[in-house]
């Protein structure tokens, strides 16, 4: 399955709505002016609109930006007469693309840019609230442990860090490098857990996360290929058998312009 298919994200997005850090939002509910314009970035089919729509006040209209055609349009359709969606990379937005919008908004996103893209972000995001949710920090729990626990995760870790047609991403640094370049612009920035707590209801969301994360360990480090492959089917039959419980760390950051 594509990290990015509609299936994936369908199968995560219960996941991703209880992990949402919610303390952040009375913050940001008190620098909001209705109506409001909001703006979600590498929105995928519209988690965030469906999560954040209900939890803030008075008339709203999201923009989603994403680079995926498909996507955007199972957006449009599951949220009929609330969004607008443009087709393209977020990472070439400016201020000007930004005029008029109350608050930025972004799930699993900062993980995959690079320094040059978050400082980029923040630039533009300068004067305007910003909500920046889901990025993994480089740190997995898996009970029960096992001995390559460690080197999966470090070589996982490794793989997010790539290099991808000359982009170096930022994967579990991300949140530091944004918290930074939010705060050089004068902002108050906040951060607060958004975990993943996975047990044997979400079995289905535990086996393909293991499946990739496993993947891409592997295609970093290929001499653990066979470890790994045992390791991937005890695994999945622990998750399986409900008697595997993952947590994935992940942060949410809110930055709030001064005044």
């Amino acid at each position: 399955m594509s990290e990015f298919s509609s299936e994936w994200l369908a199968l995560r997005e219960p996941a991703d709505a209880a992990a949402r850090a919610e303390e952040l939002l009375e913050p940001l509910r008190k620098r909001l002016r209705t109506p409001l314009h909001i703006r979600d970035l590498g929105s995928g089919t519209g988690s965030m609109v469906r999560w954040l729509a209900p939890r803030l006040p008075g008339p709203q209209h999201w923009t989603l930006h994403d680079r995926d055609p498909a996507l955007l349009a199972v957006a449009a359709e599951r949220c009929p007469g609330v969004v607008s969606t443009v087709h393209g990379d977020v990472t070439s937005l400016c201020a000007a693309d930004l005029a008029g919008t109350s608050l930025v908004t972004a799930s699993a996103l900062l993980d995959l840019l690079t320094a040059e893209e978050v400082s980029a972000l923040a630039t533009a995001c300068s004067g305007l609230p910003a909500l920046l949710t889901l990025s993994v920090v480089g740190e997995v729990d898996l009970d029960p442990a096992d001995p390559l626990d460690a080197e999966l995760t470090a070589a996982f870790n490794a793989h997010q860090r790539r290099v991808v047609q000359g982009r170096r991403l930022l994967g579990p640094d991300s949140v530091a490098v944004a918290a930074e370049a939010f705060g050089a612009h004068g902002a108050t920035v906040e951060v607060a857990a958004s975990d993943w707590r996975l047990d044997g209801e979400q079995a289905a969301l535990t086996a393909e996360w293991l499946t990739g994360w496993v993947a891409a360990a592997v295609e970093r480090e290929p001499r653990l290929a066979e470890a790994a492959r045992r390791y991937l089917c005890e695994r999945l039959a622990a998750a399986a058998a409900g008697e595997l419980r993952v947590v994935v760390r992940h942060r949410d950051l809110l930055a709030l312009p001064p005044g």
